[in-house]
């Protein structure tokens, strides 16, 4: 790792970690943003492309996470390396709006679909690096782990929140007005990332044969040294291999966002079909979710620093896949709207449980290759959701492919619960019932 900046250097205060805690949580609350304006109305936005039917949404979605999930863990390792976030958060997030300028201005124009989904790779690859590293960056303040991600789940979910009913707005505007509005707000947190001091972990090396600090982010990151910076899926096995209780946590970020991109794609088609909903009514009904999902994450990070992570990860996750199943039956709008509010209270109960444990045991040197580690396996969720749900929808029906969302993810908290508990039973952060100092 490089040596620490004059920033990391310089002597904090709690006034000045909670106003960089803040402009942090901006810049992920801006990318959030970005990037959920096209959810409300992606089949109309695909079909400036050439995209039509389940096909064309899904494959826009899924090249935007597939590009997420290779991507996440090289971004995650430079900056460990250079023990720096700022000037990467604002490279990324900079490439990120110019991608989607560059969708803009194809859209209804010559260029094929085909080269729409390589241009919307591309913004994916530069997205998530801004996404990461401000997360990881936030994991770099004082305060505790689960605060620290409970903020980052409180940008995160107002993004989402937020989000979808502003571009179901937009799409009344027009098809391309979303693109316009991501790439400014992607400019806008490139300049003010640049504002924010770093505060990666300071490197201690060891005197004579011992370790260094380097050699343990290596390590982190799945580097032993004998080749070139990973690709983000091969440095997500190589860290689950040098850390393997990561996979518990990895695990439920796989299944959680498989459920997110199952909303993303199917839910928002099966609002439009069944209830006949244009994009301004489903990006509110989305809000449902997200409004609860957001507010609610602060408080239930804190709790989690004090009971541990094992209640809400594993409690929350079974009864969520089961709200998720619940919302595919529901009959009417407000019997939906009113589902959609207690998956959105369930979501934020272990969504920053779940992230701050990928924090506890990633340890000091490595956080930044382990938070991308867990950015890859969402994104990886994510692309499972969009494409298993939208193979299901279309061959089962939608009541088949709720059943399959939200039964993965109670299988999974029922299957990984004795993993779980072993994990909460070690001292401090992961207690079960203590969160311990």
């Amino acid at each position: 790792m490089a040596a620490p900046s004059d920033e990391q250097s310089a002597t904090t205060t709690p006034a000045s970690d909670r106003r960089e805690r803040v402009a942090l949580a901006l810049v992920v609350y801006a990318v959030l943003l970005a990037q959920t304006l096209v959810y409300p109305g992606v089949d109309l936005l695909t079909a400036e492309f050439g995209g039509r039917g389940v096909a064309g949404p899904t494959l826009f979605l899924a090249v935007e996470f597939a590009a997420f999930a290779l991507f996440a863990g090289p971004w995650g390792t430079l900056s460990d390396r250079l023990g720096e976030r700022r000037r990467l958060v604002a490279v990324a997030a900079g490439g990120g709006a110019a991608g989607y300028l560059a969708l803009a201005a194809v859209a209804g124009g010559g260029p094929s679909f085909l080269a729409a989904l390589l241009l919307r790779g591309i913004q994916g690859a530069m997205t998530v690096g801004a996404l990461s590293l401000a997360i990881s960056a936030l994991a770099d303040r004082s305060g505790g782990n689960g605060r620290n991600m409970g903020v980052a789940g409180i940008a995160i979910g107002l993004g989402t929140a937020t989000g979808a009913p502003l571009g179901g707005q937009l799409f009344e505007i027009g098809a391309t007005v979303p693109l316009y509005a991501a790439a400014g707000l992607l400019g806008i947190a490139a300049a003010g990332s640049l504002a924010i001091p770093d505060r990666p972990p300071a490197p201690t090396r060891a005197t004579g044969d011992g370790p260094t600090a380097d050699a343990a982010t290596d390590a982190a990151a799945g580097d032993d040294g004998s080749h070139p910076d990973h690709g983000g899926l091969t440095a997500l096995l190589s860290g689950l291999r040098d850390r393997r209780e990561l996979a518990v946590p990895y695990a439920f970020a796989f299944a959680d966002r498989l459920v997110a991109g199952f909303f993303a794609l199917v839910g928002t088609l099966y609002f439009r079909e069944a209830f006949g909903l244009g994009p301004g009514a489903t990006g509110l009904l989305l809000a449902a979710f997200f409004a609860p999902f957001a507010l609610l994450q602060y408080p239930f990070g804190l709790l989690s620093d004090r009971i541990g992570r094992v209640v809400p990860i594993g409690a929350g996750s079974a009864v969520f896949g089961l709200a998720v199943i619940a919302v595919g039956f529901a009959p009417s709008v407000p019997a939906v709207a009113a589902t959609m509010v207690v998956v959105g209270v369930l979501g934020a109960l272990m969504a920053p449980a779940t992230l701050a444990l990928v924090v506890d045991l990633g340890g000091e040197d490595g956080r930044g290759a382990a938070v991308a580690g867990f950015n890859a396996a969402g994104s990886l969720g994510f692309l499972a959701g969009s494409l298993v749900g939208g193979a299901v929808a279309a061959e089962f029906g939608f009541a088949a492919a709720f059943v399959v969302a939200g039964g993965s993810e109670f299988l999974l908290a029922v299957a990984t619960l004795p993993a779980l508990v072993r994990l909460g039973r070690r001292s401090g952060r992961t207690a079960v019932f203590s969160g311990g100092d």
